[in-house]
């Protein structure tokens, strides 16, 4: 594609991509951007514009063609091929990602995950096999895995990133709060929970305060 993407855009494609499938598993046919608008709450103009980097998506009219756009995203999302990541760090948000491995999806699963506490591994949580920290850098490149979640104590998480590195990652989704110092060919998704939550409660608090002014 010889054009580039806002960032801003490729972060919304995953939610068309969703919302077509719900679509489609409904029986829809075809849906109005004004009907997208109001489901994914991305303004019609927005989408528009997102769409308008791909060609003519839609028929003025008409609106969008479910199953088309559907074959369309999954091309473009690569869904249409099962993506292995594996797991470094089995804590408590560890076990919870375990448990829910990305079951709305069909192309994602965690396929291994990596700890050091010995009472897990070399056992099978939720379907998963932990291995040992030790064994990281070999079952990586032995399972061809090179997506990564990190979910290690803040002590370790820079020498945790390294290894990763040194074993092949391309991608790290990172879900300890510091900013991990990678090369500039890898590339790494900061997940920061509780900052996203202190910004909610931030945001709260001043639209009471604007409410009450």
């Amino acid at each position: 594609m010889d054009q580039k993407i806002p960032k801003a855009t490729v972060r919304r494609l995953p939610l068309y991509y969703r919302y077509f499938q719900y679509l489609n598993d409904a029986g829809t046919d075809k849906v109005s951007s004004s009907e997208l608008a109001e489901a994914t709450k991305v303004d019609s103009a927005t989408i528009r514009r997102d769409f308008s980097y791909f060609g003519a998506l839609g028929k003025r009219g008409y609106g969008y063609d479910v199953e088309d756009l559907l074959a369309f995203f999954k091309k473009l999302l690569n869904q249409d091929k099962r993506t292995n990541v594996a797991l470094i760090g089995v804590g408590n948000l560890g076990h919870a990602l375990l448990n829910y491995n990305f079951s709305q999806t069909n192309n994602v699963r965690i396929a291994a995950a990596f700890d050091v506490n010995s009472e897990i591994v070399d056992t099978v949580q939720s379907g998963v096999p932990v291995y040992r920290m030790e064994e990281l850098q070999n079952q990586l490149r032995l399972q061809q895995i090179d997506i990564v979640i990190l979910s290690v104590p803040v002590d370790v998480a820079q020498k945790t990133a390294n290894d990763l590195v040194e074993a092949g990652v391309k991608g790290i989704l990172n879900f300890t709060p510091i900013r991990i110092s990678v090369p500039d060919d890898i590339r790494v998704h900061n997940v920061d929970l509780a900052n996203e939550l202190q910004t909610l409660i931030y945001f709260l608090d001043n639209m009471e305060n604007e409410n009450n002014s």
